[in-house]
């Protein structure tokens, strides 16, 4: 497990070294989707259209700064408690990388351990073909985009933004990687309400805030892992965010300092002025008033001051 770690450090670093400092380097739209040339390539994206999934891969799912990498880390830990399997050596994010890293992911011994931040539209089809178990992770949008924020400016191979409110103005019309938050979620909640899939977990990042160690259970048994409650509570005490942060530069390397900041439930509260919570209160209204998700997500136990 510890060659894995190392590996995946060294290919951080390596991307992180490996991008272009101009600004026109450091991101490019494909389809109508911006994305972070520090970590994603065009001909990967298009690759990842044919790519092949597995029945037994392990797939998560997430808009960017929703806690995947949290989700990573508990998912490698289950599967190697429960299957004896260390983590493999590439990242699992299908859309970072080359093409060369790509093939070695399509290479790897089951059961994989997938995650991706494309949207709904843009997952490779046979995801959901093979009605690979998947779980989606969601986080409240005001907490979303203040990670979202500092995450820019604190990477120095991303566009930097000179102020919260400058920051604010791009998210709310999704001119940010990846796309529009609100376009992300309505994706989903239009799958979620078309299709009743057993294959597919609804996560929120403030449940498993909340008791972690009922989420690391509930995604063990979703995925068929089977685990004690002494190691459930392990890998809970393993994830927890100070312990994850304490361990980022040996998991992480030097993108450790940037990836894991606060990780706070309503930290909005700290940048969100009452005109910008009325403004992201009126488009999470229009775009998930009243669904499935919006029952789920608690927009007002979280979002609301």
């Amino acid at each position: 497990m510890e060659q894995s770690r190392k590996s995946i450090r060294a290919e951080i670093n390596k991307l992180l070294d490996s991008a272009n400092a101009d600004l026109g380097d450091q991101q490019f739209i494909y389809k109508g989707v911006m994305y972070p040339a520090v970590m994603c390539y065009p001909e990967t994206l298009q690759k990842l259209e044919d790519f092949e999934a597995r029945e037994d891969d392990v797939v998560m799912m997430s808009y960017p700064k929703c806690g995947m990498n949290w989700m990573i880390h508990i998912l490698n830990e289950i599967v190697f408690m429960s299957a004896n399997m260390p983590p493999s050596p590439d990242f699992p994010v299908i859309e970072f990388g080359n093409l060369e890293k790509l093939e070695r992911i399509i290479q790897q011994p089951s059961p994989r351990v997938l995650t991706t931040h494309l949207h709904h539209n843009n997952i490779p089809k046979s995801f959901f073909k093979k009605k690979v178990k998947k779980i989606v992770v969601f986080r409240n949008p005001k907490d979303t985009a203040v990670s979202f924020f500092h995450f820019h400016n604190n990477n120095p191979r991303l566009p930097s933004f000179k102020s919260w409110d400058e920051f604010f103005q791009l998210f709310m019309i999704g001119k940010v990687h990846y796309g529009s938050y609100f376009d992300y979620m309505l994706a989903w909640n239009n799958h979620v309400t078309d299709h009743m899939d057993e294959d597919i977990l609804i996560l929120t990042y403030e449940d498993l805030k909340k008791n972690l160690a009922a989420g690391v259970k509930q995604i063990a048994e979703f995925f068929g892992f089977s685990l004690t409650r002494e190691q459930i509570q392990e890998i809970a005490d393993k994830s927890t965010f100070q312990n994850m942060k304490a361990n980022s530069q040996e998991t992480h390397g030097r993108f450790g300092q940037i990836l894991f900041r606060k990780g706070d439930v309503g930290d909005w509260k700290n940048y969100f002025s009452p005109a910008q919570s009325q403004e992201i209160e009126a488009k999470y209204e229009a775009y998930l008033g009243e669904s499935k998700l919006e029952a789920k997500l608690k927009y007002n136990v979280h979002c609301e001051a």
